[in-house]
């Protein structure tokens, strides 16, 4: 029997925290775009900050989720310390609002409630739409049923009158500190242990209700609690930067000056609590009305502390930054990334805003190494040349490892439950990260082009200097704008001016091509100096190609192409030098597979897996469909080559 008992507890507890966990996932992926802004923006103040913290806490159900936001935030640069202390105060406060629905959830019979919300629920979770409406709904239940349980559980337990268990706590002086350090320190190892503040504050009430552990003790627990649930942000901080470890360390901080002064005037301080409710510590009885005491005082714990500490934020900034002071090796060595890091993922919706910024950080880098390529045309000396080449291979280098960390920290994140909003963001971000590295490729392309110019004993003309320098022009043109795109609102933000600056590109490119082909016929320059300075416009175009690319998927318009050879992803059109083309299901799918492996070798079987998944086909089948793609491809069926014995690829 008394195994029975111990797995219905453990059944419950389990039940609670799953409950509280599926709850707050459903919420942050309701408001999760609204949350993202909210604690980005309405922090202007201290008060403004806590109160953000409290309403965010309050919408999410828990503190936890909120700190971790938080010490995300910061560790995005989109928050100072201050703030995210600020933040964190607040956070205290809205966690009260848990411990006030587990002491209805002891005083009501919640069964309707449980039941209803499964019902609708379930409804709502077959309904595609509303699904995230739905696992609300069955969280709410799993938590409200897990409180009539552990209700039950307690009844049945009968510890009140179990002569051990009261001999036990019986044992213990409750007018003694070292008694209530005991319980305090245990209330902190236990929550550190399970992770979940909530299921530790169901144990409390129960084991008070029962009327077994005093209030004291049970009050013991409460403060051990507060300082245990700072676990989960200080772990989530330690693979992060300082500042990130240094709001971690600030809520850990936060709670111990609390408890101190709470103990200072302990036992007048709990008397005064139970006295708002109307409960005598030291009469029997009244097992109703300590949940509500537990609450009480789990509220006005967190409210004093934060109306004491509101005002000193700076004081606390500065004693945090002493106690975690910026490492010389962080400060001097810089980091491939800015805003992500392994240890800040515990929450997937935020998790998403800082990979956006990395996204922005990666493309300012590559502008950067773009604006280093081009200083790179004009220098003929030979030193000055070699450093500005280490400098873009360097770069070159970095943008190959952004694009592997941020697409594993995205395929993380992918692995989390996201809102469908959440996941398009992901898929939009994997796609330009892809062409940001290969702006990379193609810089580094000019660069090694450049080198190879500057070895042989021929040189460009001014003419043909001349036109690089329009053609480089008008792709920074292309790069800025990209800068101002994926950093700025998409509401404010339309395609016409890229797509302006792309017409004028590949205009200048056709212009450009032709005068290098008539300046080889009148000898003016070799063929080998043409085909350098060919190459040089072309990884030009190139890169503009890939910026617009970037817009593109920015901006909501998923097009692929190449020079005139245009496919519209969400309308299944495709284009030649602006001309429609009609194409078969088969042949779009097999040209927008080609093009987005351009330059990569497909083989046959790669395609056949690809297009007519789970149909039974030939190579012959795709021989015949690539011949009549080709048909219609005009001056892009040349683009299109074949592999003998490997398969197909788009060259160009």
């Amino acid at each position: 029997m008394e195994i029975d008992l111990i797995f219905r507890l453990l059944g419950s507890l389990a039940l609670l925290i799953y409950g509280m966990k599926t709850m707050s996932d459903a919420l942050q992926k309701m408001a999760g775009p609204s949350l993202r802004h909210i604690l980005a923006r309405m922090t202007g103040n201290r008060l403004s900050g806590m109160l953000t913290g409290t309403l965010v806490t309050c919408a999410v159900q828990s503190s936890s989720a909120t700190t971790v936001m938080t010490v995300s935030f910061v560790s995005a640069g989109l928050l100072t310390l201050a703030q995210a202390i600020s933040v964190i105060m607040g956070a205290n406060i809205g966690t009260t609002l848990t411990a006030w629905i587990m002491s209805l959830g002891y005083n009501v019979d919640l069964t309707v409630i449980v039941f209803s919300s499964f019902l609708i629920g379930i409804v709502l979770i077959y309904k595609k739409r509303h699904r995230v409406a739905g696992d609300l709904l069955f969280g709410l239940g799993f938590l409200f049923w897990s409180l009539v349980m552990l209700s039950s559980v307690g009844r049945d337990m009968d510890l009140a009158h179990n002569a051990d268990v009261v001999s036990f706590f019986a044992s213990f002086d409750t007018g003694s500190y070292f008694t209530i350090l005991a319980f305090l320190a245990a209330g902190t190892i236990i929550t550190c242990v399970v992770q979940s503040s909530a299921a530790v504050m169901a144990i409390t009430i129960l084991l008070c209700s029962t009327g077994v552990l005093p209030i004291y003790m049970g009050v013991a627990l409460v403060m051990g609690e507060n300082i245990g649930t700072t676990a989960t942000a200080n772990l989530a901080a330690l693979g992060a930067g300082t500042e990130a470890r240094r709001a971690a360390l600030a809520h850990l901080l936060f709670n111990v000056f609390g408890v101190i002064w709470v103990l200072a005037v302990f036992y007048p301080f709990v008397n005064l609590v139970c006295g708002f409710v109307g409960y005598d510590p030291s009469s029997a009885g009244q097992s109703a009305r300590i949940p509500v005491v537990l609450a009480m005082f789990h509220t006005c714990f967190n409210v004093i502390n934060t109306a004491l500490l509101i005002g000193l934020i700076p004081q606390m900034e500065r004693v945090v930054c002493k106690l975690l002071p910026e490492g010389k090796a962080e400060a001097k060595q810089p980091t491939t990334l800015h805003f992500i890091s392994g240890g800040v993922i515990q929450t997937p919706e935020i998790a998403v805003l800082q990979a956006q910024k990395e996204v922005v950080h990666f493309a300012e880098r590559m502008q950067r190494m773009f604006g280093i390529v081009c200083a790179l045309i004009d220098e003929k000396d030979k030193k000055e040349l070699d450093a500005q080449y280490a400098r873009i291979e360097r770069y070159e280098t970095i943008a190959d490892n952004m694009e592997i960390e941020i697409a594993n920290y995205l395929e993380q994140v992918s692995n989390e439950r996201l809102s469908d909003e959440t996941k398009e963001k992901v898929r939009v971000m994997l796609r330009q990260i892809g062409e940001l590295e290969s702006i990379g490729d193609a810089c580094f392309k000019i660069a090694r082009t450049v080198k190879h110019l500057r070895k042989g004993k021929e040189d460009l003309s001014a003419a043909q200097y001349g036109r690089i320098h329009d053609m480089l022009r008008l792709v920074n043109e292309a790069v800025a704008q990209m800068i101002v795109v994926v950093s700025g609102r998409r509401e404010d933000l339309t395609l016409s001016d890229s797509l302006s600056i792309e017409k004028d590109i590949n205009e200048l490119r056709d212009q450009i091509k032709v005068e290098s082909i008539n300046d080889v016929n009148a000898h003016l320059c070799s063929y080998a100096l043409g085909t350098l300075y060919s190459d040089i416009v072309a990884d030009s175009e190139k890169i503009g190609d890939y910026v617009m690319n970037i817009v593109e998927s920015r901006l909501g318009r998923h097009m692929l192409g190449f020079n005139g050879l245009q496919l519209d992803l969400d309308k299944k059109t495709a284009a030649v030098d602006g001309v429609s083309v009609s194409l078969t299901p088969t042949e779009f799918a097999l040209l927008r597979l080609l093009l987005s492996n351009r330059g990569k070798v497909l083989s046959r079987q790669q395609l056949m897996d690809d297009v007519w998944t789970g149909v039974v086909v030939t190579d012959r089948t795709v021989n015949v469909n690539i011949t009549r793609l080709r048909k219609k491809l005009g001056p892009y069926a040349q683009n299109i080559v074949s592999r003998t014995g490997f398969g197909y690829l788009f060259e160009g």
